[in-house]
């Protein structure tokens, strides 16, 4: 059964109201009025003034540890640059969070809608909320084998903080539906996939060769996350689920599922 989207009395466009619409633009001042239409310059140049003079969004800080302050140091002398790796750690840890919560947040709107559009089920989202709490550990404790503490909040974690925030938002939302959340989880896992490679590229560069094997376990199961959501998301939209190794739609014929 496809997604069912309400059609009613939406009047935000333009056309809903041509009278107040004439009105408005005709009232307009002509000094507001942009030589070039779409013309934002001045706007930009606002923002260029503020963004030179801007601080950072933040630091990475100096390990707490001995361990962790000899380390740093070492691989300083030799050229590498820790504090990267640190920063990009931070933002993993900080998405692997999010992502838990995206999953707890989806799982209850599943429970209370009881929603039949997909072939999704409890247990295939309980499974990924698993996934994502394991890999939120797994970074916790690569932070914490480098000298670092998992508990701080690098600039890339506060970014990738402000960024999920809409994400957050859009699944728990009690108006939207299944599929909507799920369009919100997609963004999620499309996003986690090219963190956990970039996160792989760096320890590489950095010689952290223990933890790409855990890293990368992390990565396959992020990539098998990103296919199922994109499925479920088609199945919601499309009207198709499947069931008993056929392609169901909407009106009940079934077809063969298709080799891709």
């Amino acid at each position: 059964m496809k997604e069912q989207i309400p059609v009613g009395m939406n009047r935000t466009g333009v056309q809903m109201s041509p009278l107040e619409t004439s009105s408005m633009q005709s009232g307009m001042p002509t000094s507001m009025i942009p030589a070039t239409p779409g013309d934002d310059s001045a706007l930009a140049e606002m923002r260029s003034s503020y963004i030179v003079n801007a601080e950072p969004v933040g630091s990475v800080p100096v390990p707490g540890t001995v361990r962790g302050a000899i380390t740093t140091g070492a691989s300083m002398l030799i050229g590498d640059h820790p504090q990267l790796l640190f920063d990009k750690l931070g933002e993993r840890l900080a998405f692997e969070r999010t992502g838990t919560r995206l999953y707890d947040a989806l799982i209850t709107k599943f429970e209370a809608t009881q929603d039949d559009t997909t072939s999704m089920t409890l247990a295939d989202l309980q499974k990924i909320r698993q996934d994502e709490a394991r890999h939120f550990a797994i970074i916790a404790d690569a932070i914490d084998t480098l000298g670092g503490d998992p508990t701080s909040q690098t600039p890339c974690a506060d970014l990738v903080g402000v960024e999920a925030m809409g994400l957050m938002q859009a699944v728990t939302d009690p108006r939207t539906t299944i599929a909507q959340s799920l369009h919100a989880i997609l963004i999620a896992e499309m996003t986690d996939n090219a963190g956990w490679e970039m996160l792989i590229a760096l320890a590489e560069d950095q010689s952290q060769h223990g933890l790409i094997s855990d890293f990368s376990v992390a990565l396959d199961e992020e990539r098998v996350h990103l296919q199922q959501v994109r499925t479920w998301l088609e199945e919601a939209t499309l009207g198709t689920a499947v069931s008993d190794g056929a392609l169901v739609d909407d009106i009940g014929d079934a077809t063969p599922p298709q080799m891709h």
